[in-house]
């Protein structure tokens, strides 16, 4: 129904709960309490609570009405009289017809009986027929003497006539003619309970119309009377969410019953529009709603019809239009969702109905809807928000990382490609993938992680890296590009440092560089003699220095610089460095560019690539371990 994500995270509001206990077990024992207490409240106060709740929602479906004859400058008695008025009349209306068509039916229902009598007979015989027949064919296969005297013997068992003794005496037991008045009671017990809890519902409504701005103060005063402003705007979004739910799934509910009722009438049902109505309240309930309300017009088809076409005529009617009203009607009206989970809609119809009853089912979704609009601003209620609403729980950096760390390669793959769906390569490797090895560096450095599971974390990253390599992915912006000189191999040389997730990010840079145009590679400083006996380094144009950093001590990053710069005298150096220390800025290592993002990595070579031509590529040689 609605978008749920905002522009930027929430912060919910105070709650009055906060601070009342520091003690965490406490305050989740607490917790614990008090959504027993509510559960309990909300199972025995249900006679009590339910009309309440039916009043709060109906008033959030009429207070448009209302504002909008307010806005024509109408009074406000005059706006919630006029607007009770109609809600009560197209109740009545409605009622009028039920009753109606209710009273046609009840005098044509023994004809019907009689036909769904035959039609049930006959499907007996038909059922007899085959199991006669499958019975003829089971004897006709047993040719076992034994067996077929057995079978005659309990044939003759189950036909001998039962001893002759006294007949029975029948007794017949005849209840006293009820008076005028039981006979009165009767028939008005039932209506009562319904009438009384509707009475109820209107005269509730009418008083929240009229004192909805007091009662919204009151609420304000004690939830968030401390930020008025966050309180408010709570209140506003909450308020406009449920209204524009309620009225776009009455108006779609209205538009699925009104369509029902005309197609019963095309195929003759009789009571087409007592089928529609049904239909269209049966509606509310989330799911299994539709199948409810095509139970009755196809038990009545099947009584009217002696063969079954009028019976395919209107589940044919049931199977084309709530397809389109589902998939095609309500996401254009709706929007994206509800902002409910699927699980969230089915989790708590069931917890509903256990609470209240078939009213429960109906107002299920509604309910939890409340529930969500209050835990994205009340702290206490947040989980609420967590647990029943669709917003993602995790963030797409903690969810990836999540899935690193349950070994999950593959999960984390596809999660990738979804990522990479909205956004470059390029901003996926520094917000997601870079970010996770920097939470994994940090995990490792204090302990929580093994060294082989960070060394699992690395080839599972690396693989990534690799599987992008030449996998469609939308091009790199059309900026500037490096001259075609330096697409030669190992223009740009990328020194993964020594850390244990450095050699995944070096692979990253490089990977960026070839897509903008750079012959670029990885290699590794780990081990310092095949560093100084590696061909790529001397014959690199820039050299870029890869370093996540959170090693705690800078000086293994000074001595790799100089060892580069001894090994690759000239060449202009890129250090990338993802740790905040002043001692190792771009000048104290002797770098051209200091960067702290693989995407300005990538623009810096850029840069230096635009601002001279590399050299030619030199002979390879062999250079001795400086000091």
């Amino acid at each position: 129904m609605f978008d749920s994500g905002e522009a930027g995270p929430r912060r919910p509001l105070a709650s009055p709960i906060d601070g009342v206990a520091d003690t965490p077990a406490l305050v989740r024992l607490l917790h614990l309490a008090t959504g027993v207490a509510a559960v309990a409240t909300l199972y025995f106060g249900k006679t009590v609570l339910v009309p309440i709740t039916l009043a709060i929602l109906l008033a959030f479906v009429l207070a448009p009405v209302v504002n909008m004859l307010r806005r024509r400058h109408l009074p406000r008695p005059i706006a919630v009289a006029m607007t009770m008025a109609l809600a009560l009349g197209l109740i009545g209306g409605l009622g009028v017809i039920v009753v109606g068509q209710a009273a046609t039916l009840a005098d044509d229902a023994p004809r019907y009986a009689r036909t769904i009598e035959a039609k049930v007979e006959s499907v007996r015989d038909y059922a007899a027929r085959r199991t006669a027949s499958f019975t003829r064919e089971f004897e006709s296969k047993t040719r076992s003497t034994g067996a077929r005297k057995a079978a005659q013997e309990r044939s003759r068992a189950v036909t001998a006539p039962k001893a002759a003794g006294t007949p029975p005496v029948p007794v017949e037991v005849h209840q006293p003619e009820p008076s005028p008045f039981a006979l009165a009671m009767a028939v008005i017990t039932p209506i009562l309970a319904p009438l009384e809890v509707f009475i109820i519902v209107m005269v509730i409504t009418t008083f929240i119309l009229f004192e909805r701005e007091d009662l919204r103060d009151r609420f304000i005063r004690v939830f968030g009377s401390s930020d008025l402003h966050r309180t408010t705007l709570a209140m506003d979004d909450a308020g406009a969410r449920l209204s524009r739910y309620f009225l776009a799934q009455l108006a779609v509910n209205t538009a699925f019953g009104t369509i029902i009722w005309a197609g019963l009438f095309v195929i003759g049902v009789p009571s087409a529009g007592l089928w529609g109505i049904v239909a269209g309240l049966l509606r509310f309930i989330p799911y299994i709603g539709p199948f409810l309300g095509a139970a009755p017009p196809l038990a009545l088809a099947a009584a009217i019809d002696p063969g079954w076409t009028v019976v395919g005529h209107v589940a044919l009617l049931f199977v084309i239009v709530e397809p389109i009203i589902g998939y095609v009607v309500e996401p254009l009206l709706y929007g994206r969702s509800t902002g409910l989970s699927p699980i969230s809609v089915l989790v708590a119809a069931l917890f509903w109905t256990w609470v209240w009853g078939p009213v429960g089912l109906v107002l299920s979704t509604p309910l939890t809807l409340c529930l969500v609009v209050l835990g994205r601003h009340v702290a206490s209620l947040e989980f609420f928000d967590v647990l029943l609403g669709d917003r993602p729980p995790l963030t797409p950096l903690e969810m990836f990382y999540q899935r690193i760390l349950s070994s999950d390669p593959e999960g984390a793959l596809d999660l990738a490609e979804l990522l990479i769906e909205d956004q470059p390569l390029r901003e996926f490797y520094d917000r997601t993938a870079r970010a996770t090895l920097l939470l994994a560096a940090a995990d490792l450095r204090r302990g929580a992680m093994t060294v082989d599971k960070a060394r699992h974390i690395a080839d599972a990253t690396l693989a990534m890296v690799h599987y992008f390599e030449d996998h469609d992915i939308a091009p790199p912006p059309t900026g500037s590009r490096p001259p075609a000189s330096w697409n030669r191999d190992d223009a740009v040389v990328c020194v993964a440092g020594r850390g244990a997730f450095d050699i995944p990010v070096a692979a990253m840079a490089a990977q960026l560089l070839r897509r903008r145009g750079f012959g670029a590679t990885h290699i590794a400083a780990a081990d310092a003699t095949a560093l100084a006996n590696d061909p790529r380094l001397p014959a690199a144009g820039i050299v870029c220095l890869v370093h996540l950093g959170l090693t705690g001590n800078p000086a293994h990053l000074r001595f790799l610089a100089r060892r580069v710069t001894a090994l690759a005298p000239g060449v202009p150096m890129v250090v990338g460095c993802w740790q905040n220390d002043e001692a190792l800025q771009a000048e104290a290592l002797g770098a051209a560019r200091n960067v702290d993002s693989l995407s300005s990595m990538v623009a810096a070579c850029v840069t230096l690539a635009n601002a001279a031509e590399p050299a030619p590529a030199p002979a390879p040689t062999v250079r001795a371990l400086p000091g």
